[in-house]
């Protein structure tokens, strides 16, 4: 798959490298160039030659809209979620709330069929829209407003990231035996990382399209050569309560609910002529099929390791690596490359992270519309690494805690864009004028969005169950904070919504 390369992101139609770098004038006078333009040409040339999307988040028109591989927003996604990351999060389920492999994967299964409504419904907005996520969430949240989901945002994709560059660097040390630490593993997952999404849309999907089978081809294999060891399971001491079920099922739907906040950021490309529904059950089941599958045999691995004495003391050294490595051991050398092969396929996922955390610097404020969202690709790197090293120590414990309170957020989010959209633009795709994406005067002022989420934020916190606050109700009926948080912002922006309309007709 092939897209040409888009040029400029700036909110007047400036482009981030000068217009006479590649003007017809200046080809004709080369000799007037100055030195700095010639340098940008040659860069510009460079990044055309390896397809690096200079586009930002600046809205594309229909005539830019034209990709109609349409199957590639389901393998996109689909790569993005076949991963050992998924694995990780299914661990929780019996290592943390207690539950057995059977209930474990019905919570599984069961909130991850709701929780994936949200980024199925919000992807659809890309091509009829041509807009960023969280370009479209300003026509609800306003141009400075929208800042706040955005910083929300950024912090909860450099946390996922974090994530999965700790897991990276836990299986590289692993395979190796020790010899190489965690720190340098991580180093070496963020750098790939960048390369993919430095170069943008493009590259990106094309890199999507083929790493899920290499992803699921060594995740078979591990499940079949350490089959044994997983029919070992546990059975928990107790059984399964309302509390401990639904406290996994808000970590099954934190997993899933903030891939809507990027939702469409991976669809923009698309011809608008694609069928809604088509690029809903593409981007629905391209997510679902995976976490389910994987989480659940996360929490096999889970309930099996006690049982397996030399998984325990690897896990024990490497988390969730060493189990890896563990379960692949009987194969030798092979089962070590093997490991570095599912090692590998948390690219799949940071790579499409990394490009929507460039995207969301450049909405986050408005002067760096004008950087081109490359450099943004260097920046993210820089700081995940550091972040990600110092994180190594007590990992289940920082997961935990910053899942459940991403759920929160990004289930308010949801409610508040989608109010907006079923309701006051009755469904309308057109409603969404291109042309005042960036004016401050002609978009909504965001109010009422931002005091729908303040309130939902303040009355979800009784419905909240964490390690450092259990709510009053919560503590009977278990962390239902997302559901609650989801119909409350909904619910709140619809009089609020109302009233800022009447009384600036925006």
């Amino acid at each position: 798959m092939t897209l040409d390369v888009e040029d400029g992101a700036a909110t007047t139609g400036k482009q981030p490298w000068p217009r006479s770098a590649v003007s017809s004038d200046a080809q004709r006078a080369p000799s007037s160039k100055s030195s700095a333009t010639t340098q940008s040409g040659l860069l510009r040339r460079a990044m055309r030659l390896g397809r690096v999307e200079e586009n930002g988040v600046r809205p594309l028109a229909v005539a830019e809209r034209r990709n109609t591989r349409f199957f590639n927003i389901f393998t996109v996604w689909f790569s993005i979620n076949s991963n050992i990351l998924g694995i990780t999060f299914g661990m929780l389920g019996p290592s943390v709330y207690g539950l057995s492999l059977r209930d474990s994967a019905l919570v599984i299964l069961f909130f991850g069929l709701l929780s994936t409504l949200a980024p199925g419904f919000l992807a659809v907005l890309g091509p009829k829209t041509g807009m960023r996520q969280m370009i479209q969430a300003r026509y609800s949240f306003g141009r400075y407003i929208v800042s706040v989901p955005v910083i929300l945002n950024l912090a909860t994709l450099t946390g996922f990231t974090v994530i999965i560059c700790v897991i990276g660097g836990q299986c590289l040390s692993a395979v190796s035996d020790g010899k190489l630490s965690p720190n340098v593993g991580i180093v070496i997952i963020a750098v790939l990382s960048l390369l993919v999404s430095f170069a943008g849309f493009s590259v990106l999907h094309v890199f999507e399209t083929y790493s899920f089978l290499i992803a699921l081809i060594s995740i078979t294999i591990a499940t079949g050569v350490g089959g044994v060891g997983l029919t070992k399971q546990s059975e928990p001491a107790q059984p399964a309560t309302a509390r401990n079920v639904l406290n996994f099922g808000m970590i099954v739907a934190s997993y899933q609910i903030p891939w809507a906040a990027i939702a469409s950021d991976l669809t923009t490309y698309f011809d608008p002529k694609v069928p809604s529904w088509r690029v809903f059950h593409y981007t629905y089941w391209g997510l679902l099929i995976p976490t389910v599958l994987l989480m659940t045999l996360g929490a096999a691995l889970a309930n099996a390791i006690p049982n397996n004495a030399d998984w325990k003391e690897r896990y024990d050294r490497n988390l969730v690596g060493g189990a890896l490595a563990g379960m692949l051991a009987p194969a030798g050398g092979f089962g070590k490359f093997v490991v570095v092969l599912l090692c590998l396929s948390l690219l799949g996922n940071t790579c499409g992270t990394f490009y929507a955390i460039t995207l969301n610097f450049q909405t986050m404020v408005p002067w760096l519309v004008r950087v081109p969202r490359y450099v943004f690709s260097i920046v993210v790197t820089a700081i995940i690494i550091p972040v990600a090293i110092e994180a190594v120590d007590d990992f289940f414990v920082n997961l935990e805690n910053l899942v459940s309170l991403i759920g929160y957020w990004s289930a308010a989010f949801v409610g508040i864009v989608v109010t907006e959209h079923l309701i006051f633009r009755r469904g309308r795709y057109d409603s969404y004028d291109n042309a005042i994406w960036d004016s401050a005067r002609r978009l909504p002022l965001g109010i009422a969005a931002f005091a729908s989420f303040v309130v939902t934020m303040a009355l979800v916190v009784p419905f909240m169950d964490q390690v450092w606050w259990k709510g009053p109700v919560a503590l009977k009926t278990g962390d239902i904070g997302f559901e609650v948080a989801f119909a409350l912002s909904a619910l709140t922006y619809m009089p609020l919504r109302w009233l800022e309309k009447r009384l600036t007709g925006r």
